[in-house]
């Protein structure tokens, strides 16, 4: 009789929430869920960027092994017939649900979000998603822009709506259809905010003087950063507001008000982000299923906010590749719940001054591919093998262990032994992150943030440990997927305590053979 699935998954979110210690942000929602959950604080995702992060999480596999590096290829065709995590749970008699950006959509999930192979029913999708890009943002003279910063009067958007607001509602009608109904599901919800444009009803900004939003610690361009890894932030550029600027490509800095005006934006969205997930969270407990529901809160990967004067994602650094990652699971997480007790009652940013803390924190190095496995053993199904080292002949296996053990040890802080007993969570007794990000040159190209597959020419492949990043930017062949790692074009390496921020690339000076070692693992 297992437990349902809420899958939450959010578009671009870096984990800036007051349950990660960000004092500005108000995220009285998500950080009400937190004091429920356990919360990972080193969480990262595979690759920087929207369909190659979702398809691996989605799959269990990593990049390598999806071939998925763009936006134009879909697995099953061009890399192996992988059953997915819905798939799964569909296949166990599960009722799987869609609603919003939870498959990158397009040629990378076949143009169906990949139904009906995951999902019971046709994906949902908001009727006014199609408006994201086009000219909705009130410029000083009263005209419409494609702005990258971008509030609104809802009021005046197309159907007096916006994308998330639409896909709350849908999620809270099917909510009530499963209770109805008396079925188990997995519900995935995708919200799109705060991927660009921040385009997000205009109170927000209320919430967020311009006065208390700082710089990044680190807005310069580090000194000693291989220009094969800087992301010249393309996608930015091509707003009308920013276009405006006329700022000089690659390294050409935003100004310092505009800067803080899209860090302003982005704190901005999300809090309205926190609204949507505290509505959605409280019809939970109105269909009285909070007591038999797992709840998984993560996004695709972060966003840079003027850190290393980079913007976007499309990096290997941390700001890119971290997220926030949280499990809600009744009577594990929590003690278990009274039958129509409230837990997550909504609340008010506007109003409420959140001080609730994570009920569980755990400080291991963990991966969104880890997360398939993870959620079924938390749902009782049995969880998929480890996959061999190639496997593009394996419909259904994982590259990512579970790490349901991380849930358990998690309730004292303070985790003395570390358990290991497979290659891929642990090189050496210590476990790592692996991201990946392609170039298609070594100096930063109008193409270095996303280049088709068949213009890779390098790989960026990076290691993130409790205590270090590693990263080695080696020559890749897109016609045979092959990495070269005799062909170094540049390396980085960054100490989390002395350097946490990532500003100094001391690969130069470190010997290597430690690392590489590790890399190779």
């Amino acid at each position: 009789d297992g437990m349902n699935v809420l899958f939450i998954i959010v578009d671009d979110l870096r984990p800036i929430l007051g349950c990660y210690g960000d004092k500005l942000v108000k995220s009285p929602n998500i950080d009400q869920l937190a004091s429920q959950s356990v919360v990972f604080s080193n969480a990262y995702a595979q690759q920087a960027v929207c369909a190659p992060s979702r398809v691996s999480f989605l799959t269990g596999r990593r990049p390598d092994t999806t071939r998925l590096y763009d936006f134009y290829s879909y697995w099953r065709v061009h890399a192996g017939n992988y059953s997915t995590m819905p798939q799964y749970f569909k296949e166990n008699g599960y009722m799987t649900l869609s609603v919003g950006k939870v498959f990158h959509p397009g040629v990378s999930s076949n143009y169906t979000d990949d139904y009906p192979y995951s999902w019971s029913l046709p994906p949902f999708h908001p009727s006014t998603e199609k408006y994201e890009n086009d000219k909705t943002c009130r410029g000083k003279d009263g005209k419409l822009y494609a702005n990258l910063i971008c509030p609104v009067d809802v009021s005046e958007m197309p159907s007096g709506t916006l994308p998330d607001i639409q896909s709350t509602e849908e999620a809270i009608r099917l909510l009530n259809v499963m209770k109805t109904n008396n079925r188990k599901f997995f519900l995935a919800v995708g919200y799109h905010k705060p991927h660009i444009p921040l385009r997000y009803p205009q109170e927000f900004l209320k919430l967020y003087p311009l006065e208390n939003i700082t710089l990044a610690p680190d807005p310069w361009v580090p000194e000693k950063l291989p220009s094969v890894a800087y992301n010249p932030w393309t996608d930015i550029r091509q707003r009308d507001d920013v276009q405006a600027l006329n700022i000089s490509f690659p390294y050409g800095p935003l100004p310092d008000d505009f800067q803080r005006q899209i860090r302003q934006s982005y704190y901005a969205a999300v809090s309205y982000l926190d609204v949507q997930v505290g509505l959605l969270l409280n019809a939970l407990d109105d269909v009285g299923l909070s007591n038999s529901t797992i709840v998984v809160f993560t996004a695709d990967h972060g966003w840079s906010l003027g850190e290393h004067g980079e913007w976007a994602k499309y990096s290997n650094f941390d700001v890119a590749t971290r997220v926030p990652l949280m499990f809600y699971v009744p009577g594990m997480t929590t003690s278990s719940v009274s039958q129509g007790e409230r837990i997550f009652p909504y609340l008010d940013p506007f109003s409420h001054v959140s001080d609730l803390v994570p009920h569980g924190q755990s400080e291991k190095v963990v991966e969104l591919v880890s997360l398939f496995s993870t959620l079924a053993e938390l749902a009782g199904l049995q969880v998929p093998p480890v996959c061999p080292e190639t496997s593009f002949h394996i419909a259904l296996c994982t590259e990512g262990e579970s790490i349901v053990q991380y849930l358990n040890a998690s309730e004292n802080v303070e985790e003395e032994k570390n358990e290991c007993d497979d290659t891929y969570r642990c090189v050496n007794e210590e476990p790592v992150a692996f991201s990946q990000y392609p170039r298609p040159a070594d100096t930063p190209q109008w193409n270095s943030d996303k280049p088709k597959l068949k213009d890779i020419r390098i790989m960026g492949y990076s290691m993130r440990t409790v205590h270090y990043r590693y990263t080695l930017w080696v020559q890749f062949n897109p016609n045979n997927f092959s990495a070269n790692f005799e062909d170094v074009h540049a390396g980085e390496l960054y100490m989390v305590e002395t350097d946490p921020n990532q500003d100094y690339n001391i690969y130069n000076n470190t010997s290597h053979g430690y690392f590489l070692k590790k890399i190779l693992g």
